[in-house]
């Protein structure tokens, strides 16, 4: 206080020697605020907000980070910015804004389900944003900032704010490479750009399902893991996965465990809304204030909102809106919160969305009737829109094959006995292990190749051309084009490499054609349901088999490019 006293008869100085504001009388006119950019980074500059008791009676300068979950709209205050003037004229006038953060440790609260997370109770905390620190905050967005604790009162109640100073975005902390196991089994599998992520898939989450269950869906699920995103992005690729299946319980464990590998890993409670909600501030002032919900506290990361049948019709239907647009919109009445006009404030969803569906309930099984296409799930009880805007589709059903008896062996097991670790593999490639490759695949930087790109703009054109037809046009929409580079630039992460391969579109392509058959029945280039993992891999052989089958798969969505793609016949307007 007395360094911005010394400033404040510096600046009166200045000003009245140099006469830039004629009608300056006295110095207190001229508001003096300090904004330091860093604090010594000592224990005593750091405000923790999960550390007790909290000092908020000393009001100096402290330190801290916090993730915003709610944020009030911006209102008007009597203090002017830097010069006090009594003419109402004064342009001068600025605002203010009320913010409610968390502490970023209290996400691991909104995370999956685990035995051996401690139970707390999650405490937000209130900071004032002022002048030209209004609107510099994002709702879902992690900051460092400086700022002085102070007590406000409103009737009965005493609330702890923090005035803010100044405000820095969080750099994310990436890691700098992967376990010495993972890079011994990249040396080992270097010679096939398919057997490391089929080694990583068929080996992944050991810890809920036996090794080699589920594997298409766990390499999807890698994929999707390693498409986050932790930087500020503008676009982004996201996979958003839809999965069908019999063994419900297993799919919510296998992804609730999943979930938790990245930090912005959300599991979304039922009970709550998955996207931003208005309400009235708390602190009495009548504005409103939009509430983060789910989908944007998972900003950058994976927003899993359990069985898809949960939700109601409407929520269902701001679901497929999100999809599409990947933003959404906040209506604020200004009549019910002190405005005089309405507002609509657009925000962007910037997460990837995972559910699943309990296929005995939403379809019985591959529907074998007269006017339905081979290889189509009977899905009526999804809207076919919603069903469109999941990048996957993916169908499994481990009980309904040899697996059944390994994967009731680990669940007895794991139920006797749960912090067992039945399995050497998992002590091999532990959970820490993953979630250190996670994050050092998913800041690679990747580029398509040439051979690639023609590959999936050529399977793209031939498959519009054999999904086409005069009734309902064309059942791949131009966001397909989008899903497949993701899908292979994915699999490019996830094989730890920076240059996508025609291997790489292959895979996605896969994985795509098997979605799309779900959903539309087959086409002219048939894919096997298990297209992507046709053997158990148990041994060499087992690797060599899978390569020999994908390389076939190569040839095969080569001659499908050729006989359907461009250059076949004459392009219609449309292509």
């Amino acid at each position: 206080m007395k360094a911005a006293q010394i400033f404040q008869s510096v600046c009166f100085i200045a000003i009245k020697t140099l006469s830039l504001i004629e009608q300056l009388q006295t110095e207190a006119q001229i508001n003096i605020v300090l904004k330091p950019t860093h604090l010594p980074p000592l224990p005593s500059y750091v405000l923790s907000l999960c550390e007790f008791p909290l000092d908020y009676m000393s009001q100096r300068f402290y330190m801290s980070e916090g993730i915003v979950i709610a944020m009030g709209t911006v209102t008007k205050y009597t203090q002017g910015a830097r010069f006090l003037c009594s003419e109402e004229t004064c342009p001068f006038s600025e605002d203010k804004q009320l913010v409610e953060m968390i502490d970023a440790k209290a996400l691991s609260a909104f995370q999956g389900y685990s035995n051996n997370k401690p139970h707390f109770r999650i405490q937000s905390f209130t900071v004032f944003l002022r002048d030209e620190l209004s609107n510099k905050m994002k709702i879902g967005n992690r900051y460092r900032f400086i700022g002085i604790p102070a007590c406000i009162q409103n009737c009965s109640q005493v609330t702890v704010c923090i005035e803010v100073n100044s405000i820095q975005l969080c750099s994310p902390e990436g890691t700098s490479g992967i376990s010495e196991n993972f890079k011994y089994l990249l040396s080992l599998t270097s010679s096939s750009c398919w057997r490391f992520t089929a080694i990583l898939a068929n080996i992944f989450a050991s810890q809920v399902v036996p090794p080699g269950t589920y594997n298409t869906l766990k390499l999807s699920i890698l994929l999707s893991l390693v498409q986050t995103c932790d930087r500020e992005r503008e676009t982004a690729d996201y996979l958003d996965l839809l999965i069908v299946t019999s063994d419900t319980l297993i799919a919510d464990r296998l992804l609730n465990y999943s979930v938790c590998l990245v930090a912005r890993g959300i599991r979304h409670p039922a009970s709550n809304d998955i996207f931003p909600t208005v309400s009235k501030d708390k602190h009495g002032t009548g504005t409103a204030s939009i509430q983060a919900c789910s989908a944007l506290l998972a900003k950058g990361g994976i927003c899993f909102i359990g069985d898809l049948l949960s939700h109601k019709k409407d929520k269902l239907e701001l679901l497929q809106s999100v999809l599409e647009s990947r933003t959404t919109t906040v209506f604020i009445p200004g009549k019910k919160y002190g405005e005089d006009v309405d507002q609509q404030v657009i925000l962007p969803i910037q997460t990837s969305f995972w559910t699943f569906v309990d296929e005995d309930l939403s379809s019985k099984t591959y529907v074998q009737k007269d006017n339905t296409l081979i290889g189509k799930l009977d899905l009526r009880s999804i809207a076919a829109n919603l069903l469109d805007a999941f990048g996957l589709l993916i169908r499994c059903n481990e009980l309904s094959c040899q697996r059944a008896l390994p994967l009731l062996d680990h669940i007895m097991k794991k139920a006797i006995d749960p912090e067992e670790v039945p399995y050497t593999i998992s002590q091999q490639f532990r959970t820490q292990d993953y979630e250190e490759l996670i994050v050092f695949a998913k800041n690679l930087q990747v580029e398509l190749s040439s051979e690639a790109e023609r590959l999936i703009h050529g399977y793209y054109l031939a498959s519009r051309r054999v999904r086409t037809d005069s009734i309902h046009g064309s059942k791949l929409s131009t966001s397909a084009l989008k899903l497949l580079v993701s899908l292979s630039k994915a699999h490019t992460k996830l094989s730890l490499r920076k240059k996508v391969l025609e291997e790489d579109v292959l895979i996605a392509v896969l994985l795509f054609e098997s979605s799309l058959t779900l959903k539309h029945g087959a086409s002219v280039f048939c894919v096997a349901p298990n297209a992507v993992f046709p053997f158990d891999l148990i041994d060499e052989n087992s690797l060599q088999q899978r390569d020999v089958y994908l390389m076939q798969c190569h040839q095969q969505l080569l001659q499908f490019i050729a006989t359907y793609g461009p250059g076949t016949h004459v392009t219609t307007s449309e292509e």
